[in-house]
């Protein structure tokens, strides 16, 4: 099955409580959601592989570790995944972008593709897959589907809110993806939002609600 890790850290926790009360504006929803990103960032590459390099000092020559930041790609999944993208492009800046629509479809309730577009070469990179809410995971899962065809060295999906639902989805469409969250939240209601939830994540990053 795949790893579930909770972010428990205490600033996660409390910018995630202040985000979602319904009375936060979508400004201070959008800077919260940055900051929180940035935060995450840090526990979802704390793996990323290290390589060494020669630097000069002001004293000396020495040999330092660095993360190779262009071998990841974070892939958001459109349109709220694109709310992640400043705040962990704070913690690694040499990353490169990808970007993939989906929409479910109204009579099959399955995801359809709309927009893909992805780096060049990804068969060398890690792919670390973004997007706000994990609900039912069937959007998710097709994501992670698509991205599998181009055959990258690892895969990793990032959310602030998981349903057990969307996690269950997950695990058994796709048990060697990593998931991290801020929160499980307890249950989907009958329309596919999370409960107790934040509410339409897209519509509050972009004040669209």
């Amino acid at each position: 099955m795949s790893q579930v890790h909770l972010i428990d850290h205490p600033l996660v926790q409390h910018k995630l409580t202040l985000m979602r009360r319904k009375e936060a504006s979508t400004n201070s929803f959008r800077r919260m959601l940055g900051e929180l990103s940035t935060l995450m960032a840090y526990e979802i590459t704390r793996d990323m592989p290290l390589q060494d390099i020669e630097i000069e000092t002001p004293m000396e020559t020495m040999t330092g570790k660095v993360i190779d930041g262009k071998k990841l790609v974070l892939v958001s999944i459109l349109r709220a995944g694109n709310g992640f993208l400043d705040g962990m492009l704070n913690v690694v800046p040499g990353a490169r972008i990808g970007h993939i629509g989906l929409y479910r479809d109204p009579e099959t309730l399955q995801p359809v593709e709309y927009y893909f577009k992805m780096p060049s070469e990804m068969a060398e990179r890690d792919i670390i897959v973004v997007d706000p809410m994990l609900a039912t995971g069937n959007s998710a899962a097709a994501a992670v589907a698509r991205l599998k065809q181009m055959n990258p060295k690892s895969i990793k999906f990032m959310c602030l809110l998981a349903a057990p639902e969307g996690i269950a989805t997950m695990q058994k469409a796709h048990p060697d993806v990593p998931i991290y969250t801020a929160a499980i939240d307890r249950e989907l209601d009958s329309h596919g939002y999370i409960l107790p939830g934040l509410g339409d994540a897209g519509d509050r990053i972009f004040g669209t609600k």
